[in-house]
């Protein structure tokens, strides 16, 4: 009896303790880490969903959480993957630029080769929105007084790019959101102003002939302040030398 009882008691352990097991697993595969590093240097941060105003006029929600990286392609990263610099003003650690639209998805396709994955991409014009203003602790203008602090602009620049993460990064612990060179993102511009209606995960016009850059450049700020919704457009071929990406992933 009592070795039937002990018996009893070992069978309920070791299935408590699979359970245990199986749960704790389930919970650590669908909770994603706050940031990673891939195989070319490239870090990311998790960025979680949530709503949030965009541009001047209406309320965006994302439903789902991505990573972003924490800064520009930098040169190296690019050489690491294309084996070519394209860049008019050169250093491993300057953003990659020169670079179109086109030549985004083409190191996109090549990286998810590179690290057997499907998921990296560019982040559409709302996901790097939201980053830029970090859930409304950033403010969305910028004044020239507080702007020195967080980017490269046509004041400070000396009229090139500069290496990435050197300024001071906002709430998210995103370098460069604004300044330094121009982001390429995933959208078609659209020209004919915001919507008004709450938007739910916007993708921008399903077509068009220009694709959208946020951010602002080394030689933006001359002629207006910077903001997050601050954004201009390019056909997809063209490569401009402040025209540049950062890299988005899904979970």
């Amino acid at each position: 009896m009592a070795l039937r009882r002990a018996v009893t008691l070992n069978l309920r352990l070791i299935l408590a303790g699979v359970l245990h097991c199986t749960i704790a697993y389930a919970q650590q595969s669908t909770t994603p880490p706050r940031t990673f590093t891939n195989s070319v240097g490239m870090k990311f941060v998790w960025i979680d969903p949530g709503s949030f105003r965009m541009g001047p006029a209406h309320m965006v929600t994302l439903s789902k959480g991505f990573y972003l990286q924490t800064t520009e392609v930098t040169q190296q990263q690019w050489e690491a993957v294309m084996g070519t610099n394209p860049s008019h003003f050169k250093g491993p650690d300057r953003p990659v630029e020169t670079v179109s639209w086109e030549d985004a998805q083409e190191f996109l396709k090549k990286l998810n080769a590179k690290e057997k994955d499907s998921r990296y991409r560019l982040p559409s014009e709302a996901e790097w929105e939201c980053a830029c203003r970090a859930g409304g602790q950033e403010p969305d203008l910028l004044e020239a007084a507080n702007l020195d602090e967080v980017a490269w602009w046509y004041r400070n620049s000396r009229g090139a790019t500069h290496p990435v993460g050197q300024k001071k990064p906002n709430a998210w612990g995103l370098f460069d959101m604004r300044g330094n060179v121009w982001e390429w993102v995933e959208d078609w511009y659209g020209g004919g102003g915001y919507p008004e209606s709450r938007q739910l995960d916007p993708t921008g016009p399903g077509s068009g002939v220009p694709r959208a850059l946020l951010g602002g450049s080394w030689s933006s700020g001359a002629f207006g302040p910077f903001r997050c919704a601050l954004r201009v457009h390019a056909r997809p071929g063209y490569r401009g030398r402040s025209d540049a990406f950062r890299c988005a992933r899904t979970f």
